[in-house]
């Protein structure tokens, strides 16, 4: 059951269907990385403050079938990720050592060395940049993402692309510690390439210097980390996902209006003292980008400071968009993670005004998750010029979803994840 400190509520009833009414359209299911040429319009927004900024429209969901399944299957790999973690944590903690810090992606962006919430200089249009959100341990997403990303470069050349990590990598059960282990690498590969956003699950880790913590339920990664403590490379790993977001931005606000974050954004009780000081860097709007929720209907909630997990309606939006742009960071849509809507990603009609994009990465059904098929497709998201980013959904067999992640009422295949095998 979620905790007070982190309500769910059922978004996931009510995330947006494929349907014309909706504002989606699907792309051929034998395209698996084309990208159409033609826009799919937003529907005629309401008058706003800021009305005059140009509204963002979104491309067809593109329906992804054909990668090589196997392949992925193949490199989900736990005993191999784990077999290559003395060198990962190694390689990985010379680069957190570093003076300068790691130097990933936005991070020459940074104000200072504490800015958390980075103004994105003018990027490369010709440059991929993909968003990843929130996995959980699902190790099949990311190598299915992952797979994707590769097929885009060998259709259409280029450099190795950039990726934007929505955090939340842990609990839930999954490969948690493979998971991990899979970021570090892919960071100390080339951590110019990759950005880590904190997850509210990210940020709720902590360690004592004698035992991992957890402030958010589930929390059965810190329970693993600490059967664990008498194995060596297993709590530094933890060690490091703990600095790593400690560094890590909570908000990215683009320069042609888009903002990316886990959750939210700085609530209506927040805007006085942010008009005021200009500082997204206060405790309490960092603590907004990472926990807010996203109400799909809803025109206005009144903010709940004794929940982190505050809600958002559209209009709080319109009135968070006018008031950066106030402040000098316009912003006109926003993709997410956090709430993991049925369909795995979701754009709420009440949102056309400022459109919001939540995509998750999860190709299984949660425990806590409480309908739906055990198998989904998880989403990704391209960057496009001034538009809504790009939804890839990643059709998994479900037989290959099954073998990854068995249902709870069928027998435990080989590779079960990490907080079911234990230590190595």
């Amino acid at each position: 059951m979620p905790s007070p400190e982190n309500p769910v509520d059922r978004l996931d009833a009510v995330a947006v269907p494929e349907a014309p009414e909706a504002g989606l359209a699907a792309s051929p299911a034998d395209a698996p990385h084309s990208v159409p040429d033609e826009r799919v319009p937003l529907a005629e927004a309401p008058a706003t403050a800021d009305a005059a900024l140009p509204v963002p429209d979104w491309l067809p969901v593109v329906e992804v079938h054909a990668l090589d399944w196997e392949a992925v299957r193949e490199a989900v790999d736990a005993p191999a990720v784990r077999a290559r973690m003395h060198g990962v944590i190694e390689r990985m903690e010379t680069l957190m050592d570093h003076a300068g810090g790691p130097g990933l992606l936005f991070d020459g962006d940074r104000a200072d060395a504490a800015d958390r919430a980075i103004a994105v200089s003018p990027q490369d249009e010709g440059q991929p940049l993909w968003i990843i959100g929130d996995l959980h341990g699902d190790l099949l997403a990311l190598e299915a993402a992952l797979a994707q990303i590769q097929a885009c470069v060998q259709t259409e050349g280029g450099a190795w692309p950039r990726i934007i990590f929505l955090g939340d990598f842990i609990d839930d059960e999954g490969f948690g510690l493979e998971l991990l282990l899979r970021i570090f690498e892919l960071i100390a590969e080339a951590p110019e390439r990759v950005c880590v956003i904190a997850g509210n699950h990210d940020e709720a880790l902590s360690f004592d210097g004698a035992r991992f913590a957890s402030s958010v339920s589930p929390s059965d990664f810190a329970d693993f980390l600490n059967a664990s403590l008498a194995h060596e490379w297993i709590v530094r790993a933890g060690k490091l996902a703990v600095r790593l977001t400690a560094q890590a931005p909570r908000a990215l606000f683009f320069q042609d209006g888009l903002l990316v974050a886990h959750g939210g954004f700085p609530l209506a009780d927040l805007h006085p003292a942010l008009t005021e000081t200009g500082n997204w860097n206060d405790p309490a709007c960092l603590l907004d980008f990472v926990w807010g929720r996203a109400h799909p209907k809803a025109r206005k909630k009144m903010p709940n400071r004794f929940s982190r997990g505050s809600q958002f309606g559209y209009e709080d939006f319109a009135d968070f968009c006018a008031l950066s742009t106030r402040l000098g960071r316009p912003v006109t849509h926003m993709v997410r993670g956090h709430d993991h809507v049925e369909h795995r990603y979701a754009i709420y009609p009440a949102y056309r005004a400022h459109p919001v994009l939540t995509t998750v990465a999860l190709s299984r059904r949660l425990n806590r998750e409480q309908f739906g098929p055990h198998a989904r497709a998880p989403t990704m998201a391209r960057i496009v010029p001034a538009g809504l980013p790009q939804v890839y959904r990643l059709h998994i067999p479900a037989d290959l979803v099954n073998r990854v992640f068995p249902p709870v009422d069928s027998e435990a295949a080989p590779g079960m994840p990490n907080s079911e095998a234990g230590p190595p």
